[in-house]
C-alpha cells in the first residue's frame, strides 16, 4: 500500500464514520473504483483507531465527567447516560462478534452496498422528518439506549452507517438533532475500542510500515473536522441530512451503474 492511497482511505474514514455516509462502504468501493487492492476489514478497523483519536479528543471533557459519574455512588444525568451507553454497546458487540466473518462475504458485493446505502439513506431522511427532534441527552432511558445500541449492531453491514442508523434512531426516538448525533458518537467510542482491540493483532508486519500509521494519523485529522462540521451544520441548516441522504442514493446509483459496466 503506498502513502497516498493510505492517506486517501484515511480521510474517506475519518469523513465516513463520522458522517452519516458509512465509511466501511467508502473503504470497500474506493480501492474498487480506482481499481486498487482491498486492504481487508483489519486494516478498515486499523483506520478506525484514528476515528477513535477524534472522538475522544474533542468530547474528552464530556467522556472524563461522564466516567467520573459512572463510577460515583450519586445518582446523576451523567451516571445514568454513563450506563446507558454502556447498556447500548453490548447489542453492537454482540453482532461483530457473531457476524463479523461473514459480512465481508455477505455485503462486499458493491450492488448489496449500494441497497443499503439507499435504503437507510431513505430511512434517515424519513426519521429527520417524523422525528419529535425535542427531546434532549437527560431524557433517554435504559430502553431508548438500548434500542440505538440495537440499531447500531445493523452497521456491521456495510453501506448501513453506524453514525447514520443511530442518528437515525435517535431522531425517531424524538432526539434533538444535536443530541442525536451527540450520543452517536459517545456511543462509538467503546464499540471501536472493542474492535480495534479484537482485529488489532491480526494487522501482522503491515502494522510496522509508514503507510498504515499514515492512513490513522489522517483519520484523525479528518474526523476531528467532520465533527466540527457535521455539529455545526445541523445547527445552521434547517434540512442538515438531506445533502447526505441525496450524496448517499447518487453515490448508490453510481455504484450500480458501474457494477452493470454502464
Amino acid at each position: 500500500m503506498s502513502c497516498l492511497s493510505a492517506a486517501v482511505l484515511g480521510i474517506v474514514q475519518g469523513l465516513g464514520e463520522l458522517l452519516p455516509i458509512s465509511s466501511s462502504a467508502h473503504l470497500v468501493l474506493i480501492p474498487w473504483l480506482f481499481g486498487w487492492q482491498y486492504q481487508g476489514q483489519t486494516y478498515d478497523v486499523a483506520l478506525h483507531w484514528g476515528t477513535l483519536v477524534a472522538v475522544c479528543a474533542y468530547f474528552r471533557r464530556d467522556w472524563i465527567g461522564l466516567i467520573k459519574a459512572g463510577f460515583s455512588r450519586q445518582e446523576s444525568p451523567e451516571r445514568r447516560l454513563f450506563w446507558s451507553i454502556v447498556l447500548a454497546t453490548i447489542p453492537g458487540g454482540l453482532a461483530g462478534l457473531l457476524l463479523d466473518k461473514h459480512m465481508e462475504q455477505l455485503f462486499h458485493s458493491p450492488v448489496r452496498i449500494a441497497l443499503n446505502l439507499t435504503a437507510f439513506a431513505a430511512l434517515l431522511l424519513w426519521a429527520d422528518r417524523k422525528g419529535r427532534k425535542s427531546d434532549d441527552l437527560k431524557s433517554l432511558g435504559p430502553g431508548s439506549c438500548l434500542l440505538i445500541g440495537i440499531a447500531q449492531a445493523l452497521a456491521v453491514a456495510p453501506g448501513v452507517s453506524r453514525s447514520g442508523i443511530t442518528i437515525t434512531a435517535g431522531l425517531w426516538l424524538g432526539l434533538k438533532r444535536e443530541d442525536a448525533a451527540r450520543f452517536s458518537f459517545l456511543l462509538s467510542v467503546p464499540i471501536i475500542v472493542a474492535a480495534g482491540m479484537l482485529k488489532l493483532p491480526h494487522a501482522g508486519p503491515a502494522a510496522l510500515t509508514g503507510p498504515f500509521w499514515l492512513g490513522i494519523a489522517v483519520t484523525a485529522l479528518t474526523g476531528l473536522a467532520a465533527i466540527r462540521f457535521l455539529l455545526s451544520f445541523i445547527k445552521s441548516y434547517h434540512d442538515p441530512f438531506a445533502v447526505f441522504v441525496w450524496y448517499r442514493c447518487f453515490l448508490g446509483i453510481m455504484c450500480f451503474l458501474r457494477a452493470l459496466h454502464l
